[in-house]
C-alpha cells in the first residue's frame, strides 16, 4: 500500500483522469439504475408495497389483472385452504379524473382505480386525512401524487365519461400503478365504474379481478385444485405479469449490462497501459528482488483506492442531480441498489486490473533494462 500510494501522489494527473473516467461511469450507472428503479416502483408500487404473498387470478390470465375475473366468492374459499391466513378481493380500472367541471385536456389526470374491502390488509396507511369506510363508498383515498396535480383533502372529482363522483378524504404515499396515481376506493363502488356497461361482467356475481393471499408455504397446486378456474401465483410473479413491465425492465438492464461491460474494457486499456509505460521500473525492481506478489499488491491496492474515490464521488453526484430533477421523473436510488452495484463496479475494476498483473509477472528484468534483445 506504501508503494501505491506514493506513486499516486507522484503521478497525480495520470491517476487523476483515471479517476474521473471512472467518476463518469459510476455517476451514469447510478443515474440508470434509479432512473430505472424509479420506473419499475410507478408501474407497479401497489403491488410491491401490499401485505399479500400470493395472488389468484382466472385460469389463462397470465397473470394479468385485466384479463382476470372471478368472483369475490372466492376469497371465502380461498381463506379456508391450509396456510391461508387472509384473503382478500381486489379490482383495477384505469379512468381520468376531471378536475371541477372543466373538460379541458390540461384538467384531466390520469388515474388507476383500486377496489379493495375496506379495513382489509390491501388498503395502504394514510397518511393524511382518513381511511375508507365501507358506509361512504363514494370516499376514496389517493395516492399524494395527486397533490401535485392540484387536487386536496375533501375535494370532489368527476370520471370522465361516467357519471360517478369521487370525494377525496385520505392521501397514501408510494401507490402508483401503471405510472399513474392510485385512488383506492371499496369494492363495490369500483364494481359501478368497472362494469358500467351491460354485460361486462360476463355474468359472474361480484366480480374482481383477483384474490389475494396472506400466508407462507402456502401450496399452489392445491389452491388451483380447490379452487377451480384458477392460477395462483407469488406476488412477485404477479407484477411480472403487468403489461409492459417486464419489457420495461429488460430494456433498462440491457443498458445495464452494457455499460458496465464497456466499463470494464475501459478501465482495463487505462490500466494496461500505464502498466506498460512503467515496465522498465518494474524491471528495476524485480532485478533489485522485488517479487510478483509485493508488484501485484501495489497495483491492486492503487486500483482499490481509485475505485472506492470514484465510486464515492459517483455516488454523491447522483444524489445531488436527484435533488434538481423534475418531480415528473421517477428517479428512486434505494440503499441496497448503491451497494449492490457499488460492489459490481469495484469487483470489474479490480478484475480489469488484472490483466495488468498479468503483465507484471512476466516481466523479464533483463529485458526491461534493455540488457536482452
Amino acid at each position: 500500500m506504501f508503494l501505491a500510494m506514493k506513486e499516486l501522489m507522484y503521478s497525480k494527473t495520470r491517476f487523476s483522469m483515471i479517476v474521473i473516467i471512472f467518476v463518469l461511469i459510476a455517476w451514469l450507472v447510478f443515474i440508470l439504475t434509479g432512473l430505472g428503479n424509479g420506473l419499475s416502483t410507478l408501474a407497479a408500487s401497489v403491488f410491491k408495497n401490499m401485505q399479500a404473498d400470493y395472488v389468484v387470478f382466472q385460469q389463462g390470465a397470465q397473470s394479468s389483472m385485466s384479463k382476470s375475473l372471478l368472483s369475490e366468492q372466492v376469497a371465502a374459499e380461498a381463506s379456508k385452504l391450509p396456510n391461508v391466513t387472509a384473503a382478500s378481493p381486489m379490482g383495477s380500472s384505469m379512468a381520468t379524473a376531471l378536475k371541477g367541471q372543466s373538460n379541458k385536456n390540461e384538467d384531466k389526470v390520469d388515474i388507476a382505480i383500486i377496489g379493495i374491502s375496506p379495513g382489509s390488509f390491501l388498503e395502504p396507511t394514510v397518511i393524511e386525512g382518513k381511511p375508507l369506510s365501507a358506509d361512504n363508498p363514494k370516499h376514496v383515498v389517493a395516492n399524494v401524487t395527486m397533490k401535485d396535480k392540484g387536487f386536496k383533502l375533501g375535494d370532489t372529482f368527476q370520471l370522465d365519461g361516467s357519471t360517478e363522483s369521487l370525494t377525496i378524504i385520505g392521501f397514501v404515499e408510494n401507490q402508483t400503478y401503471n405510472h399513474v396515481s392510485a385512488v383506492f376506493t371499496p369494492m363495490s363502488e369500483w364494481r359501478k365504474i368497472a362494469f358500467a356497461a351491460p354485460g361486462s361482467n360476463k355474468g359472474i356475481a361480484d366480480p374482481v379481478n383477483a384474490i389475494m393471499l396472506q400466508g407462507s408455504n402456502i401450496d399452489l397446486s392445491l389452491v388451483n385444485s380447490k379452487l377451480s378456474n384458477t392460477d395462483t401465483v407469488t406476488r412477485a410473479q404477479a407484477v411480472q405479469g403487468m403489461p409492459g413491465y417486464k419489457e420495461e425492465n429488460g430494456s433498462i438492464m440491457m443498458m445495464l449490462a452494457f455499460l458496465l461491460a464497456i466499463s470494464a474494457f475501459v478501465l482495463g486499456v487505462f490500466f494496461y497501459v500505464i502498466t506498460i509505460q512503467k515496465t522498465n521500473q518494474f524491471g528495476i525492481m524485480k532485478a533489485i528482488g522485488a517479487r510478483n506478489g509485493f508488484l501485484s499488491k501495489a497495483i491492486m491496492s492503487q486500483v482499490l483506492v481509485l475505485s472506492l474515490t470514484s465510486i464515492i464521488v459517483g455516488i454523491v453526484l447522483t444524489y445531488g442531480t436527484a435533488t434538481i430533477m423534475p418531480k415528473a421523473m421517477p428517479f428512486k436510488l434505494e440503499m441496497n441498489l448503491v451497494i449492490g452495484y457499488s460492489m459490481i463496479l469495484l469487483f470489474i475494476a479490480l478484475l480489469s486490473s488484472l490483466v495488468s498483473v498479468r503483465k507484471i509477472t512476466r516481466i523479464d528484468p533483463l529485458q526491461a533494462l534493455g540488457r536482452v534483445e
